[in-house]
């Protein structure tokens, strides 16, 4: 699948859509994020069943302030709509083919007891 273009409006849905979805935020003036964006491509195209989407951070300031975006390009990997990776800092395809590979591998059964479990202890806490 080729990378998509996504904004605030469309972010939830393409969670929901996909099982796996790569998010780079990026912006037009980002040297780094120019050089990351062909092998973001590249390994896009490796990897149809997941998405692969792009976040203009300029674009969408709203969308990557929430994500907590301070530094570009960062990577975000989500699956089953839990964010499980986010790093700053461009990286090369073998290392994101790396990441596509862990992400495919997350046991999710564990991956959601784990948030269950860290939901559960921040709502005691505040009690």
């Amino acid at each position: 699948m080729a990378t998509v273009d996504i904004t605030e409006a469309d972010f939830p849905q393409t969670l929901e859509d996909n099982e796996i979805v790569l998010v780079d935020f990026w912006a037009d003036w980002c040297g780094p994020c120019k050089q990351f964006a062909p092998v973001y491509q590249q390994v896009s195209e490796q990897h149809p069943d997941i998405a692969f989407a792009k976040v203009d951070t300029e674009a969408e300031r709203s969308l990557a302030a929430a994500a907590g975006i301070t530094s570009i390009p960062t990577l975000m990997a989500f699956r089953q709509k839990v964010l499980v990776y986010s790093q700053p800092g461009a990286v090369g395809a073998p290392q994101l083919a790396e990441l596509v590979d862990a992400v495919k591998a997350l046991d999710m059964d564990e991956v959601h007891a784990q948030v269950a479990a860290q939901e559960a202890g921040t709502e005691t806490k505040g009690d």
